[in-house]
């Protein structure tokens, strides 16, 4: 999978408080590098200054509407026809493939507070099995009453490699239940009327431990 000149990319700024995302367009490529207009902020609409070295995460998305991920760094900027920033490329094999129908799940455990939108059950504390940015499979004692299309509340704590700390409150529906073994069940559940800056969060998320699942070699 390549990027072709024209394509619009989008780019988030790996390391910062904000969650701030740019647009530009892929202007040229030669080799390893790819030479992109002057990205635009979002929110501001404003020119965007991004100093040499700043890592970053940049997505783009195909003919076929597959969205496409992978991480990139400023590495100068060069004046042509128009003033251009200079983007490293990881290599096609590098990029992460997002499905936009199914979000992809990844294996990970992180907290989760479950409570009841009633008095069906108890509140507790469990793990997920894993998560995307569409709904998540928790870890739940076989004794806790829960059935297919009860509505919960959950609150989600996300951990970013960069140490920051991310808490997401998501109203949910249960999809299943599925044995696990004599104590345990697996429970799926669907994440609703999530906000555009929430699933963007997941979505950052997955991408996040994407990464270092590959870094670790897993």
């Amino acid at each position: 999978m390549m990027i072709n000149i024209g394509d619009v990319l989008t780019l988030e700024v790996k390391f910062s408080d904000k969650l701030e995302k740019y647009k530009c367009k892929l202007a040229e490529r030669k080799g390893q590098h790819l030479y992109i207009d002057y990205p635009i902020n979002l929110q501001t609409n404003k020119t965007a200054f991004l100093i040499d070295g700043t890592q970053l995460k940049c997505s783009f998305v195909d003919k076929t509407g597959s969205v496409y991920l992978f991480e990139t760094e400023v590495l100068g900027r060069v004046k042509q026809n128009i003033p251009m920033l200079i983007l490293s490329d990881p290599g096609s094999e590098r990029y992460i493939k997002i499905q936009r129908r199914q979000y992809v799940r990844v294996e990970t455990s992180v907290d989760i507070a479950v409570h009841p939108t009633s008095f069906e059950f108890k509140p507790f504390v469990t793990v997920t099995d894993d998560i995307s940015a569409g709904g998540a499979a928790i870890i739940t004692s076989n004794k806790i009453n829960l059935n297919s299309g009860m509505k919960i509340n959950c609150w989600l704590v996300l951990p970013m490699q960069n140490g920051e700390y991310h808490y997401q409150q998501f109203h949910s529906k249960i999809v299943r239940v599925i044995p696990l073994d004599e104590r345990r069940n697996k429970v799926s559940i669907q994440f609703l009327e999530v906000s555009p800056n929430d699933r963007q969060m997941l979505l950052r998320f997955t991408f996040d431990r994407q990464l270092m699942i590959r870094k670790k070699g897993l």
